[in-house]
């Protein structure tokens, strides 16, 4: 009697596993950090984007924003389970696509856009990048992972060869952008340089009269490119492809919007960052031509390629698709 019991019992749990996939559709984690590069993301939030696309896939999406700092830590949370999607620069993706290959297989879903990123320097002796010195200090949002430690590294192998890479790291500190910001503008801390993004790097330009552009990270790419992006593991988009679908076409729609809507576009990241910078500075930066909002990856292959030469990856990418998930909304990409 017992084991008929235990049969029935079986047969109910497989029951109820078929009719109950284990599958969370519906549910999406998603990481964001400061400035106006995650605009895509702000505008998805402020007009609900990705729940409007859920519904089209038949799906309710709850949404769950977190703001986090630097990509070492976006990188600690997605590794977790934390969060769903990273949103990082290109950097910190492709050191995580690197560790956890044949793991959680972690890849790309994803631009933010391009937007040129500046070193500011408060020091008027520093007019290049071999002007620095110990008596300099760079503020950055994560030493040796963030896109702008990566972006210094191949600036440094530029200048001085590929063996000397690493020459500029000692001098780099971890902040988050708005304390490097405020710092910059002061002018009373040590930090007297910024690898920033906007609208960090225009407000310290604008506020204090000694900033000034050292490097600017079109000129180490070779042209404009998307520093910032968005990765995910490859469970979650087996696990929840409509969900992923509706996230994707989300930010389809809100690049479009800003470019259509620059000037909606500024009042969705004020409140939703609840920010007080300048309207006008904000405007000022989306019109920026070198600023491109959209979703396909631009100009990444380069920085890859250097990083495996440097040694700082251990597998050697082919191209950049081996690094993002494959999609539509990203064929175009490089």
């Amino acid at each position: 009697m017992k084991l008929l019991n235990k049969a029935a019992c079986a047969l109910a749990c497989a029951a109820a596993l078929a009719c109950n996939p284990a599958r969370a559709e519906g549910r999406i984690r998603i990481a964001e950090q400061f400035g106006i590069v995650y605009l895509l993301l702000n505008v998805a939030q402020d007009q609900k984007l990705i729940e409007k696309h859920g519904r089209k896939q038949g799906v309710e999406i709850d949404v769950d924003w977190v703001k986090l700092s630097g990509g070492a830590a976006i990188n600690d949370a997605l590794l977790s389970g934390s969060i769903d999607i990273a949103s990082a620069g290109i950097g910190p993706l492709l050191t995580v696509w690197d560790r956890t290959a044949g793991k959680q297989n972690v890849k790309g879903v994803a631009s933010l856009g391009n937007f040129p990123y500046y070193l500011i320097s408060t020091n008027p002796n520093v007019k290049t990048i071999a002007d620095l010195s110990e008596k300099d200090r760079i503020a950055l949002p994560a030493v040796t992972v963030s896109v702008q430690a990566r972006i210094l590294q191949m600036a440094a192998a530029k200048q001085w060869g590929t063996a000397e890479f690493k020459k500029l790291d000692r001098l780099t500190q971890t902040l988050p952008h708005p304390d490097a910001a405020a710092a910059i503008i002061a002018g009373q801390t040590e930090i007297n340089a910024h690898f920033a993004t906007p609208p960090y790097q225009e407000q310290e330009l604008a506020a204090n009269p000694k900033a000034h552009i050292v490097l600017d990270s079109y000129e180490v790419l070779g042209g404009p490119g998307s520093s910032t992006v968005l990765y995910a593991t490859e469970k979650y988009l087996k696990d929840n492809p409509k969900t992923y679908r509706a996230f994707v076409d989300a930010l389809a729609e809100a690049a479009q919007f800003i470019s259509a809507s620059p000037e909606a576009a500024a009042d969705a990241y004020l409140p939703v960052n609840k920010s007080s910078t300048d309207r006008a500075l904000l405007l000022k930066v989306i019109k920026n031509p070198k600023v491109q909002f959209q979703v396909a990856p631009q100009n990444t292959f380069g920085l890859a390629q250097f990083l495996f030469q440097a040694g700082a990856l251990k597998k050697q990418p082919a191209s950049w698709r081996d690094y993002f998930f494959q999609s539509p909304a990203v064929a175009s990409g490089s």
